[in-house]
């Protein structure tokens, strides 16, 4: 049959015009959407996409020395209904009414009242009703945040898993910062702002904010299909880690001596601070203070914040600035008289002026005993011509630099000097046994490890490190303040005086059995300005083991109520329980020195059993077996003339066996082999079994075996 050429080339032309007719709507629309109704579509499309839409980064966390979570922040949820979402409203009315949730509302009030737990099924549906009858954009539905975990517990709930257009539904995200450990270091630690961007209130997370918190994202928020999708436009880089100093152990002592002490005597506050003395780390930090229901807990950081007048502990840097001048040998002899000193008007005091006072002592008697007229007589007679000097050696010590502890609410030392107009005739005397001076107890603590450091001073810190996925990105290198404080002879001199302190002198009460402990005891009427002097302060200050210190330390106890204040039976006592305890820690009893146990058995204790299995393990442990038990599979081992001999026993098919003295996994393979059923008691190595062994044995029937 030909072919029609002409009508297939019509057919083909009719195709071609309405590919071509359909290609051109397709254009007209093109064009129409994009110059004739292009403005509609671009403005309904800004109305469903928010650009610019900040991302939070994960905030790093914090460790303690040895790498254990001291904080961390976890995700907190508030759950929110939008009833004016598309699901809720029509184009230009409502269309849906307070029932239009009934399909869901049981479910839905039933899964919040099971998750939330803050109000019954009945309430949470009065409650969601009262949000759809106003409309409201931002219906919180519970005033309760929930976990990352109930929140997908919550989404799971049929209404949840609508799209959000539809149900509304959607989250405001809150951080809350744990601290695995409560209240060890708590304040040193630092909080953080529970809302966003706001980050770290105070302590640590404050000061190292912008490394905790890292760097936001970008994205833009989109509409798509009645539900919203993000678009990442920039990742957000979490924060870094920070590693602290703080030994949670050494912490954890130091926290329950002071916690103990200031229940005791009823104290407003106190502070323990506890330094590593060759590097300058903080092991240890804490920060007491009654609260107002009566507890006690950190409040502030005094350790850094407090300035108050150190008191006797500030004699030792007078004598070793008169002892560095040569203005004074530790033979020579003060006259402190009966304990009371007329200066210029006033009268300075010792603490036992009441008993007669200690007369005529030697300079480092002055020290020991903690004379406020014997040290001040030694300063005054050394610079009354020209007490600057005397405050520029002070200075010269270190104690008038402000130091960067790495943490926020540091103040600075407050120390007078000649010729300006707080320097009174009599601050001389009065500074020398520290009063008219104002020092944190961190500069304290300082200058007392400068002495156990060998003259060397170095500051104070509380970061090892910045790390980031685990690679160190910055460490804090140990930092000298002063490379040597004084000449070696002096300071020899002052470490005499420190350790005669504790062995002769106030610090008696700190003298320990166990470790040798050198230091200074100080206790001091707190200043309140141009009203007085109200209330005590106690502390000592001292390091450890004296003779090689390791660590350094500082105890302050503020406003004592019961007993007599005292720095070395009440700080020194906090002192000394935490030296003991973290010394106790470090002990190793090198292997030479170990005592054979006299109880020590020459081979190992040896259940009864299989005699295959025993036999095998024997062997693995090199201990020689004497085979006693014949064809017997099941033998119970006895240690015998430098062997372990294993005697066997028959299993009768008739009677019940014995098990006593087996373990319960062979006990309970022989039993029920035999056909018994086992009712197990305790642990170990059975004692007893009920049927007794040898009673006829009546297959089934439950046999009970007691471990011991």
């Amino acid at each position: 049959m030909p072919i029609d050429r002409n009508s297939i080339l019509n057919r083909y032309g009719i195709v071609i015009i309405f590919i071509v007719c359909i290609l051109g709507l397709i254009v007209y629309k093109i064009i129409n959407i994009m110059f004739v109704e292009g403005q509609k579509w671009r403005n309904l499309g800004e109305k469903n996409k928010i650009e610019n839409i900040q991302i939070e980064p994960t905030r790093g966390n914090i460790y303690a020395a040895d790498g254990r979570l001291m904080a961390s922040s976890i995700p907190q949820y508030e759950l929110y209904l939008d009833f004016k979402a598309d699901g809720y409203m029509g184009t230009n009315k409502r269309v849906s009414s307070l029932d239009s949730l009934d399909k869901y509302m049981s479910g839905l009030c039933k899964t919040l009242s099971e998750i939330i737990g803050d109000k019954s099924p009945e309430e949470y549906r009065r409650h969601i009703r009262k949000g759809l009858s106003k409309e409201s954009r931002q219906f919180k539905i519970s005033g309760k945040k929930v976990s990352y975990t109930n929140l997908k517990l919550i989404k799971e709930n049929p209404f949840m898993k609508l799209a959000p257009g539809i149900s509304g539904f959607y989250t405001k995200t809150f951080f809350q910062r744990r601290k695995p450990f409560g209240s060890l270091a708590s304040r040193t630690i630092g909080d953080i702002y529970s809302e966003k961007n706001k980050g770290g209130k105070n302590g640590l997370e404050l000061q190292f904010d912008s490394v905790l918190h890292g760097i936001p994202g970008m994205c833009t928020r989109q509409k798509v299909r009645n539900s919203f999708i993000n678009i990442t436009q920039r990742e957000p880089v979490d924060g870094m880690d920070i590693m602290t100093t703080i030994d949670v152990n050494i912490q954890d002592i130091a926290e329950k001596a002071l916690l103990d002490k200031l229940t005791e005597l009823e104290a407003e506050s106190g502070t323990v601070v506890l330094m590593e003395t060759s590097t300058g780390e903080v092991k240890a930090i804490t920060n007491m203070a009654r609260m107002e229901n009566g507890e006690y807990g950190e409040t502030r950081n005094q350790a850094v914040s407090d300035l108050s007048e150190p008191g006797s502990t500030f004699k030792v840097a007078s004598m070793m600035v008169a002892l560095d001048d040569g203005k004074v040998k530790p033979s020579d002899t003060i006259d402190t008289g009966n304990g009371l000193w007329a200066y210029k008007g006033k009268v300075v005091r010792d603490h036992n002026w009441d008993k007669g006072g200690y007369h005529r002592i030697s300079a480092a008697q002055t020290i020991w005993y903690s004379s406020n007229v014997g040290v001040s007589k030694i300063i005054d007679r050394a610079y009354h011509d020209c007490p600057a000097r005397y405050v520029d050696k002070i200075n010269q010590l270190g104690f008038n630099r402000k130091l960067d502890f790495q943490i926020p609410g540091q103040a600075a030392p407050r120390i007078k000097y000649p010729g300006n107009s707080n320097w009174y005739k009599t601050t001389l005397a009065w500074m020398s046994f520290g009063y008219e001076t104002q020092i944190p107890p961190i500069y304290t603590l300082t200058f007392f490890n400068a002495i156990a450091n060998n003259g060397k001073m170095i500051k104070p810190h509380f970061v090892r490190s910045i790390n980031h996925n685990g690679t160190v990105m910055r460490t804090f290198e140990q930092e000298v303040v002063n490379p040597q404080i004084c000449t070696p002879k002096t300071l020899g001199i002052i470490k005499d005086m420190l350790l005669g302190v504790v062995e002769k002198g106030t610090g008696k009460s700190v003298e320990s059995p166990y470790i040798r402990i050198a230091g200074k005891t100080g206790t001091a009427q707190v200043s309140q300005g141009s009203s007085g002097y109200s209330g005590h302060q106690v502390s000592f200050c001292g390091y450890f083991p004296a003779d090689k210190p390791k660590y350094t330390g500082i105890v302050v106890i503020r406003y004592p109520k019961i007993g007599h204040p005292s720095g070395g039976t009440m700080s020194g006592g906090v002192f000394k329980r935490i030296a003991e305890q973290v010394y106790a820690r470090s002990l190793t009893v090198p292997a030479y020195m170990a005592v054979r146990d006299s109880l020590n058995t020459a081979f190992p204790m040896v259940k009864a059993g299989l005699k295959s299995d025993i036999q095998s393990v024997l062997r693995a442990l090199r201990v020689h077996t004497v085979d006693l038990g014949g064809r017997n599979n099941w033998v119970k081992p006895e240690s015998e003339k430098g062997a372990v001999a294993l005697n066997g026993y028959a299993v009768a098919a008739n009677l019940v066996p014995d098990v006593k003295g087996m373990g319960a996994r062979d006990a309970v393979f022989l039993l029920e082999n035999c056909g018994l059923r086992v009712k197990l008691m305790g642990c170990g190595t059975v004692a007893s079994q009920t049927p007794a062994a040898g009673t006829l044995l009546q297959r089934g029937q439950v046999i009970t075996i007691t471990l011991q």
